[in-house]
């Protein structure tokens, strides 16, 4: 799943690639896709691109007074043709492709999703505040505003919930999912189950530098490159994330995993829960 710092980065490149240029038409292949109703997606054709920019995870493109909002959900993604085929996309439950944008010059954006599990989301508003997921996200955790002393008052709210659910959730946190939350728990040496209100000021600034340092690294990493080229780069710096049975970068542990209904963590047990395995719920009722 795209996550703030790929999305950071795709929002620069496609800035440079769409600014100035007009949109054509809207060509939706998947109409599930497609959230809202007004304005319509007729209303985006010969508008021209303002801006670029990202709220969370979902991707804006600016355009005279409306924004096309996407959100790329588990396996969706951006890629940019220099020339499109003259010939509308036809609806089709077998191919990955849920829209593409024309512009003026020839050149477009295929907006895609692999899988079946389908639940990639546009959205044409006239303000980004009226996407539901934008108007209920937390704090961008890489903006001045977001202090330790804010970072504290979350956790502190956050009581008893554990610390890997109160990252990836983006009414606390924006941005940050599944495989950035590993990575800064492992980055922080803390235990993916660790309540977040229990943590003295120094876990707290660990956490926190843990945090910024990560998500920063990555956006700086990932800054100029094409949206070909992300995906790859993401993976190549992962020290836990995807990683199970490989060896841990930093002590040499195995990394191990624990699973979830629809989604599962990786973590080393020596870096982060003082060399114990954390329990794996479903392959322990697979055990017996």
């Amino acid at each position: 799943m795209p996550e703030l710092p790929e999305v950071e980065a795709l929002a620069l490149d496609l800035r440079g690639r769409l600014h100035d240029r007009a949109i054509v038409k809207l060509h939706l292949a998947a109409f599930s896709a497609l959230k809202t109703f007004d304005p319509p997606v007729t209303a985006l054709e010969g508008t021209l691109v303002e801006d670029v920019t990202r709220h969370g995870k979902f991707l804006d493109i600016a355009t005279s007074g409306l924004h096309l909002v996407m959100h790329l959900a588990r396996a969706g993604w951006v890629r940019w043709r220099d020339e499109v085929p003259p010939v509308p996309p036809r609806p089709s439950t077998k191919s990955p492709l849920a829209a593409r944008v024309v512009l003026d010059s020839g050149a477009g954006l295929d907006i895609t999703e692999a899988g079946t599990r389908k639940s990639l989301a546009l959205y044409v508003v006239r303000d980004p505040l009226d996407v539901p997921g934008i108007a209920s996200l937390g704090p961008d955790p890489l903006t001045e505003e977001f202090t330790p002393a804010v970072f504290r008052e979350i956790l502190e709210r956050e009581g008893r919930k554990q610390l890997k659910g109160v990252l990836r959730h983006q009414g606390t946190i924006a941005g940050i999912g599944n495989a950035y939350s590993d990575e800064i728990l492992h980055a922080a040496r803390m235990s993916p189950f660790k309540p977040a209100g229990t943590l003295t000021d120094d876990e707290l600034t660990t956490l926190y530098d843990a945090l910024r340092t990560t998500l920063g690294d990555a956006v700086d990493r990932s800054r100029g490159l094409a949206a070909s080229e992300l995906k790859g780069e993401k993976k190549s710096h992962l020290a836990v994330h995807g990683r199970t049975g490989q060896t841990c970068p930093v002590c040499g542990d195995v990394v191990r995993e624990v699973s979830f209904a629809d989604s599962s963590l990786q973590y080393c047990a020596t870096c982060q829960t003082g060399g114990k395995p954390l329990a794996d719920r479903r392959m322990s009722k697979l055990l017996k």
